[in-house]
Formats: structure tokens, sequence, C-alpha cells
């Protein structure tokens, strides 16, 4: 049998420590053995006989006597002038004091223990910890760090305070995902490219134009009202029904059943349990009929490849409202902006964040027109300046007006309702002139 690598690396380092090499003689039928030699059963010198114990003559150290208990332990070393200085210092003094605290702890003046919450035990407790907290402090002030402060304060540079941290009060939430969030929307922002449409996308369609597409979304909007549906759903139908209009011809009788079959696809994706068929078909007023739906279904998700996890406007609005400090009044609102959008196709141009954006910055301005709207923390959650937010949010401002006295009032009727704070009703907002860049 072969020899493992530990048996070859054994007999090799015993013919080393015994000066034999061993050879290979044939026998007499020509066959070839191996010269089996006896060497002792522990060759290698002891570790004090190499020079690296305590108490190496070589060096002139004593030996540490057997049974001393707060001898400071030799370190072979080098020994530099620092090593004097500092460290051995500091070794030495930090077993000093952890003994001698431990010491007062636990014994009384005549080594008799001292019980457990006695006062004398719980003061030396306290100075055992103070103790604890110098030497930290000692350890942290460290000479890069002294002058670089130096020269920064010199130079004229002078840190920022750190912003605060939004998830910190969900810390304890494991839906709330609070060691992964900032990683998941840094990859909502390089994703979102694909979750978006041409903005000029209704001009390649023959049988329908931009003011079907709006009846059809406000029609769509009334219908997830009446199921009680997620608002996650509303969302992602509308970019599931843009997403494919986008690359494929509609006749105008089919166009309200794309319609329903984005919102059963997204229901199926968001819902615990989604609308069936049957319901569809019904509030269709039976226009089309159960294989339609199905058959419609299996076309739409061919084409968008089933890639139905993008990112909707929806988990922006959530994420930015939580860094401002939103309340329920100021979140009805910005969801407000944003459906108000979802109806108009001319803001299909906007990406989902800009949208989100926009809409947090009007509602803030809407019912806070005296604070400072876009803080630091909203522009770094966000990674919009102010400037950039104007033209979406005047639009929005805009459609806010226009939907007193349009045609499609869905919108506005949804959230004039009192579970949804009546925010339709609010004036609209007198955006700031001067813009902070």
């Amino acid at each position: 049998m072969y020899e493992t690598r530990h048996q070859v690396a054994l007999h090799q380092d015993e013919n080393r420590q015994t000066g034999v090499d061993c050879g290979i003689k044939a026998d007499t039928k020509g066959a070839m053995a191996a010269v089996h030699i006896n060497v002792p059963a522990n060759p290698r010198k002891a570790l004090g006989d190499i020079g690296n114990v305590v108490g190496d003559r070589r060096k002139n150290i004593p030996e540490v006597p057997q049974g001393a208990k707060n001898a400071v332990p030799q370190v072979d070393r080098p020994i530099t002038r620092s090593f004097n200085r500092s460290f051995g210092a500091q070794l030495a003094n930090k077993g000093a004091l952890q003994g001698t605290c431990d010491q007062v702890a636990k014994l009384d003046a005549t080594g008799n223990e001292i019980p457990e919450g006695h006062p004398a035990r719980m003061k030396s407790a306290l100075n055992n910890q103070k103790v604890g907290a110098t030497l930290r402090e000692r350890r942290g002030r460290t000479l890069t760090a002294t002058l670089t402060a130096r020269s920064e304060a010199a130079c004229g540079i002078l840190k920022e305070e750190p912003l605060p941290d939004i998830d910190a009060g969900d810390s304890n939430n494991q839906l709330a995902v609070v060691d992964y969030v900032e990683d998941i929307y840094s990859f909502y922002r390089r994703s979102e490219v694909k979750s978006c449409v041409a903005p000029d996308y209704m001009s390649r369609q023959a049988n329908i134009n931009q003011n079907m597409r709006a009846i059809l979304v406000d029609w769509l909007i009334e219908v997830h009202l009446k199921f009680k549906l997620m608002p996650e759903t509303l969302f992602l139908t509308t970019n599931v029904m843009d997403r494919y209009l986008a690359v494929r011809s509609v006749e105008r009788k089919n166009l309200q059943l794309v319609g329903m079959t984005a919102l059963l696809i997204a229901s199926k994706y968001e819902e615990i349990w989604a609308p069936e068929i049957q319901d569809l078909v019904y509030i269709s007023d039976e226009t089309y009929t159960h294989d339609q739906i199905l058959h419609m279904e299996k076309t739409m998700l061919n084409v968008l490849s089933f890639d139905l996890c993008v990112p909707t406007p929806y988990v922006f609005v959530v994420r930015f409202l939580k860094a401002a400090e939103s309340d329920q009044k100021m979140d009805m609102l910005a969801f407000y902006f944003v459906e108000l959008c979802l109806v108009d196709y001319t803001m299909v141009k906007y990406s989902p964040s800009l949208l989100a954006a926009a809409a947090v910055y009007t509602a803030q301005c809407t019912l806070r027109p005296r604070d400072t709207q876009w803080t630091k923390l909203l522009k770094h959650h966000s990674g919009y300046a102010e400037s950039d937010l104007m033209e979406c949010a005047t639009r929005m401002v805009r459609l806010h007006e226009k939907a007193k006295e349009g045609d499609l009032t869905v919108v506005r009727r949804k959230y004039s309702l009192e579970k949804f704070g009546t925010v339709a009703r609010l004036e609209a907002p007198t955006l700031p002139s001067t813009i902070s860049v």
C-alpha cells in the first residue's frame, strides 16, 4: 500500500534525526523491499533545549519560581525602547490594576471573602469598571488619530455629523431586514431602468391612444379599490400593462382584456388570495370569457419573460416617507400624488424613484410649508437634490388641480374618503421659488 503524506514526512524526519538513510535492496527474486530501521520513539529535542523558554542562560533571564501568582510573564521577543516604555508598562499596569480590583472585590482586609451584594464589594466592582474604561480610553488615543485631527482642523476641514439611522427603530423587526435594506434599495436603483418604458410607446399603437389608456387605468383603480387589494398590486398592474403595450400592438376591443389580465397577474404575485377569473368576467360585464383571460395571461407572461420582480414607485415611496419622518396624513397625500401620475400617460417618462421622491416632496410642501422640505437625509436616501424634483413636482401640482374638474375622478373620490385622510380635499401647494442644489 502507498504511504500517506504524513507517514512519508515522518520517515524523512526520522532519517534526518538519526543520520541513517533508508536504502532499497533487492531480494533473491528481484522484488524491491524497503529496509526498516529502528529509531528512537521520541527523536526530537525537548522544547527546553532550543533556547526559547523562560530561564534561558544565554539571555540571562532569571527563571520564574513555581507557585508565583502575580509575576509578570516574560515575553520572548526583541526588547526595544518602545516596548519597554509602552507595551510592557501597559501589560504590567493592566495586570496589577485588574488583580488589585479583583482582590478588593472579593476579599476584605483580613482575607475573608466578602459576600455578594455587600456595599464594599459593589463599590470595588464600580471602581473596576472605571479602571477598564480608563484603559480603553488610553488605547483609543493613538498618535495617528491625534495628528490627523490636528491637521484637518488646521486646514479647515470639518467632518460632517453622521446622518441618523432611519432603521434603528426596526432592529428587532425581522421583516424590516435592517442588515440588508440598504443593499436592497441600491439594487432597486440599479434595476429600475428595466421597469421603465419608452415615453412615446403609444405613438406606435395604431388602434389605441393615451386617452383610452387613462380611462382603463382609472377603471382599474376602482376595481382595485372594490376588491380591497394591496397597494403594491395596483402599481405592479400598471407596470405590467405598460410594458406589454410598449412591445405589442393591441386592438381597441382587447385593451380592457389586457388591463384585467395585468391585474390578475399582479394579484397572483402580490396577494395571498388573488381574485378569481370568474370575478373578472363578472366585472367586465361578460365581455370576455374564461378562456380568453387565460390565453392572454400566457401571452403576456411570455412576452415579459415572466419578469415580475421590478421596482415600482411603491417601494420607493415607503422608503422616502420613512426618511421624511412622516405621519399618516403625509403618507396618504404622497400616495395620492403618485396615483394621479398612474392615470396620466405623460408621467411614464419619469423613473419610479423620481416619481416617489417628487410625491414626498410635494406632500411636504403641502403639509409643512415652513419647514426645510428636502433635508440631507432625504437627499442621501433618494439620490436626488431638490432641483431634480421641481419639474416632476410641478406636474403633480397641475394634476392635483385638474382632478377637481376632470372626467377621470376615481383617484380624487378615493382619497376623499375618511379612511384615506380626505387628503384630496387639500389645496394645491405652492412650491418654493428658491431651490437648493
